[in-house]
């Protein structure tokens, strides 16, 4: 991965994690993430809130008995108060534990990078972003994973750069296929607390996968959503939160949007995708194909543009760590949100702000996602009734 040459190697970053103990599949990629591009290293977590599982996940990968919590307080607390503490903490549980983790480790000014969506509610994000107002000097990443793809960074820049003209259409889709029965009722984990509305909050599908989709909309394009009209359905009996989800967008400026997500489509497994149109051209992405990027200028064949290879830009050429032709999935565009903070920690380490093409979402993008979420079940609520975000 090509880093600035204005930065100093200024050694690794000490890395805790709160959440992600055995069984726990993201917390696993987390880890992955963090140790790609060599910039953490993981020495503290507080894996469980159960200490025999706290203590045989913290055992498994190789912690040190001293830094093995139960409690992210005490955590927070006792890291802080170390010469060789944590400078950064993962977060990576069920989403009724974010904002209380994250606002344990902020007041200790330790930098935080959480899983999303962010919140159990708006009026929580809001409340966390409050506190980092206050906490100026604390970085705050939110893991929307799939805005670390290099093809994804091709296609913002394209945008900005006016190569597709006045953007008029964005769409975005993301189906997969494995609550297609109520799978939360055989005990699964993943499952369980994602159709829970006190550990998911008050969006199950919307909330899971509709705020990945959302965010990649708004930030490929460059545009806010303004109000939107949703139509949110349990297809599974039973299941009290929303299992699909169908969206219209009305964006600031004039452009129109829909968005598609569901967890019951036969078929599918990660099937994100989205495409943006303008005056001038079109472009469409899939997550599952992510180091291809089809460019249509209007009135001329269609374009394929391959991670790096003729016609990918500097953008993606930044985050892009192999040769064309050898595949770069999801850990890497995992890795280059971890890099990205990682860069911005080293800045502020050196007591500056951090080159100007470091980019990660961060807390806008999870109180956006919070707003986005809560706009769509009081849509729905209301038969579809536009509402303003």
């Amino acid at each position: 991965m090509v880093s600035g040459t204005s930065e100093k190697n200024t050694g690794r970053i000490r890395l805790g994690m709160v959440g992600g103990g055995q069984g726990a599949f993201i917390g696993a990629v987390h880890r992955l993430a963090a140790r790609m591009d060599d910039h953490y290293d993981f020495v503290a977590g507080a894996l469980s809130a159960e200490a025999k599982k706290a203590k045989a996940s913290g055992e498994e990968l190789g912690l040190a008995a001293e830094r093995i919590y139960t409690d992210f307080k005490e955590m927070a607390k006792s890291e802080a108060g170390r010469k060789d503490g944590i400078e950064a903490v993962a977060i990576v549980t069920p989403n009724h534990m974010h904002v209380p983790a994250a606002m344990a480790f902020i007041e200790h000014g330790i930098h935080v990078i959480c899983d999303k969506p962010l919140a159990l509610s708006l009026k929580e994000a809001r409340a966390l972003e409050k506190l980092l107002a206050r906490k100026k000097n604390v970085i705050f990443a939110l893991t929307h994973n799939y805005s670390g793809y290099p093809m994804i960074r091709q296609a913002k820049a394209m945008v900005a750069a006016g190569e597709l003209g006045e953007i008029r259409v964005v769409q975005g889709e993301y189906p997969q296929d494995w609550l297609t029965t109520a799978l939360e009722k055989t005990g699964q984990k993943q499952a369980a607390w994602r159709t829970d509305p006190k550990r998911s909050g008050a969006g199950g599908c919307i909330g899971d996968i509709g705020t990945h989709t959302y965010q990649l909309m708004c930030e490929v394009s460059g545009l806010k959503a303004e109000e939107l009209s949703a139509d949110l359905s349990s297809f599974v009996k039973g299941r009290v939160l929303d299992d699909n989800a169908n969206v219209m967008l009305r964006f600031k400026g004039g452009a129109k949007g829909m968005l598609w997500a569901s967890q019951v489509a036969p078929g599918n497994e990660n099937g994100l995708k989205i495409r943006v149109y303008g005056t001038k051209g079109g472009l469409e992405w899939k997550q599952e194909d992510p180091n291809q990027l089809w460019y249509t200028p209007y009135g001329e064949p269609k374009r394929l543009i391959t991670r790096g290879g003729a016609g990918s830009n500097a953008a993606a050429g930044r985050v892009t760590r192999v040769p064309p032709g050898h595949p770069e999935g999801y850990l890497e565009g995992f890795a280059n949100v971890y890099s990205e903070v990682a860069r911005a920690i080293k800045a502020r380490r050196l007591g500056r702000k951090p080159d100007k093409d470091v980019a990660f979402p961060g807390i806008a993008d999870g109180v956006d996602g919070m707003a986005f979420i809560e706009a769509c079940v009081k849509s729905s609520a209301k038969n579809g009734k536009w509402t303003k975000l």
